[in-house]
């Protein structure tokens, strides 16, 4: 049974950080239908003054960062002094678990193109160990397919594997796709299952999406992708739904309203981070 598009959400322009100018798609309004993403910014620019400002040193609790660049470059720091650089077609996995303090730094480059999201951990592994781990553009495989390229961000495809997710079964695919090219996925059918257009309009189950749009699909075994009239980057993530709630403030996402009280109580206290954090190099 073919996916179909259940729902779209168009991304709007906005700022965040020190003034970042980036393209918020997912948040608030999307955390049901979406499930178990939370959030999904976009950046895209050739202009440094609209990110190099970066996002200065702050908290997190409850869930994971994943930031996929395309093209540009982001530097990691913690508050534990790890620092960490990743660039062109590499990835930055925080874990904040039971919570850390960490900063992003966007240096200029000729363009920053990418992607963050939040994904939500399992109210059980909430308070899990922090960790940061980065995926280097050598750990990640550049799968062939008719036009174009499915680079294995995470997870697996047909056999290969990559990254493994180490708190929710997670596929992330990077499609790069020649002018017309069609590509058709298979997936288990009760996988929860979205797209988003980073570069170039495109058809997703045959229907057309504008750059920039996060798509759900309905359950089902296959989502055909095929590029328009120029080249498009299509990121599709693949996961099981948590069903849990969810209790959203800032930085800070838990699956109770006491459990976030504790949390801002204990960064005003001063007893937020609860251990060393891992760095996986």
């Amino acid at each position: 049974m073919e996916r179909t598009v259940k729902s779209k959400v168009v991304g709007y322009r906005t700022q965040d950080g020190a003034g970042v100018s980036l393209v918020r798609v997912l948040g608030d309004h999307s955390v049901d239908e979406f499930d178990p993403i939370l959030m999904l910014d976009s950046f895209d620019s050739t202009d440094p003054d609209d990110y190099t400002a970066g996002f200065p040193l702050h908290p997190h609790r409850g869930i994971e960062t994943i930031s996929y660049l395309a093209r540009g470059k982001m530097t990691h720091l913690d508050s534990l002094g790890n620092e960490d650089t990743i660039s062109d077609g590499e990835v930055q996995w925080m874990t904040a678990g039971s919570g850390i303090m960490h900063e992003e730094r966007l240096p200029a480059c000729e363009r920053m193109l990418g992607v963050q999201l939040w994904l939500n951990l399992p109210a059980a592994e909430k308070m899990c160990e922090p960790a940061y781990h980065p995926i280097r553009k050598g750990q990640i495989e550049d799968i062939e397919i008719e036009g174009g390229v499915l680079r294995l961000v995470a997870g697996s495809y047909k056999g290969h594997t990559g990254f493994e997710a180490p708190h929710l079964p997670f596929d992330y695919y990077a499609l790069e796709l020649e002018p017309h090219a069609q590509v058709v996925l298979d997936f288990e059918r009760d996988r929860s299952v979205m797209a988003f257009t980073l570069l170039g309009d495109c058809r997703i189950a045959g229907e057309p999406i504008d750059e920039k749009t996060a798509v759900k699909l309905t359950e089902g075994d296959t989502l055909s992708i095929e590029a328009g009239d120029e080249p498009a980057q299509v990121l599709v993530m693949s996961s099981q739904r948590l069903d849990e709630p969810v209790h959203w403030g800032g930085p800070i996402v838990m699956d109770t309203r006491a459990g976030l009280l504790e949390a801002f109580d204990e960064l005003d206290r001063g007893t937020f981070i609860k251990g060393k954090i891992r760095f996986d190099a």
